[in-house]
């Protein structure tokens, strides 16, 4: 019986979107045959998460600091893995979860594999993919099925299905001590928005918006498609859109089903960040855009009479 350790994550008294899809996909990929130990630094003390068919353990990390910051936590964490004998441990890509892996690997000589893309059973290995330089190959693995810890995408697995049963849990506390002097005073995040790491479409553009103004447009095609807004590097750089929109090699790398880029020529940093996409939908003026190469869909036309076309049909669906 194979014991696995899960890190998920809550938005309140919610399981992540992310986290939910990475246990669907686990449930359907070990079935009965596995011992799950939930561990989380934010969830409630009784939470609701997909029915998995094998048995359940959940813990709540108290930390004094956050687990990516904090060495000796770090070792807490560690110790625990060894003493519950944890086969392997699945995260979803993050600051924590790249803090996490590189001590496990590290300190009990687990194999880390980052960037997984497709991950399946060959007997008393596994077989997967994973990308690498930024995402313009992929490499083909084959690694034990213990000792391992793979990193996930955000949204891996999320064509698993969504109507999976719930089931109520009840959380162990689990305090990790600490002797590290300095504190955290303050924390900020972003809410009323989809985090672009965990959206499953993503609606981009460039500067072929011409003006900061415009991208009212940009915003209602994704509200509309319930999206995430993301920009190429020339558009932050000057300004027009947030730092945290960047979409590419310096910015976040993203793999939503589907990415609209919209008045993006298609420069190789820029690709860099979107290639994991399911499906990519370039709306350009021009037809020599290196972006077309790499598009599922291409519409030769003015961003600004398609997109509000666009937005049109799917209101009238």
């Amino acid at each position: 019986m194979k014991n696995l350790a899960i890190f998920i994550d809550f938005k309140g008294v919610e399981l992540s979107s992310y986290s939910n899809s990475l246990l669907v996909f686990a449930d359907e990929f070990f079935g009965s045959d596995v011992n799950y130990h939930l561990f989380s630094t934010n969830s409630p003390s009784q939470a609701s998460i997909p029915n998995l068919k094998g048995s359940i353990k959940a813990y709540q990390i108290n930390a004094k600091h956050s687990l990516y910051a904090a060495p000796v936590e770090l070792a807490g964490f560690g110790n625990i893995i060894a003493e519950q004998k944890i086969d392997e441990i699945w995260l979803s890509k993050s600051n924590t979860s790249d803090s996490i892996g590189s001590f496990i690997s590290s300190s009990l000589e687990f194999q880390i594999v980052p960037n997984i893309k497709q991950i399946a059973k060959q007997g008393d290995h596994y077989v997967i993919q994973k990308s690498i330089f930024s995402g313009k190959a992929i490499a083909n693995l084959e690694v034990k099925t213990s000792q391992f810890v793979g990193i996930f995408p955000k949204g891996f697995g999320s064509d698993s299905g969504s109507n999976i049963a719930v089931k109520s849990i009840n959380f162990e506390s689990l305090d990790l001590e600490s002797n590290n002097s300095y504190t955290i005073e303050k924390m900020e995040t972003h809410d009323g928005m989809i985090p672009l790491p965990e959206a499953a479409i993503v609606v981009g553009a460039g500067r072929g918006m011409k003006d900061p103004g415009n991208w009212g447009i940009i915003e209602e095609l994704a509200n509309a498609l319930r999206a995430a807004t993301a920009c190429s590097k020339p558009v932050s750089d000057i300004n027009w859109r947030p730092h945290h929109e960047h979409v590419g090699q310096t910015g976040i790398k993203i793999a939503p089903k589907l990415y609209i880029a919209c008045g993006i020529s298609g420069a190789i940093q820029h690709l860099a960040g979107v290639n994991g996409s399911g499906k990519i939908v370039v709306i350009n003026t021009d037809p020599e855009a290196p972006f077309f190469k790499h598009a599922d869909y291409g519409i030769v036309g003015d961003l600004f009479d398609v997109v509000p076309r666009l937005t049109k049909i799917i209101k009238e669906m």
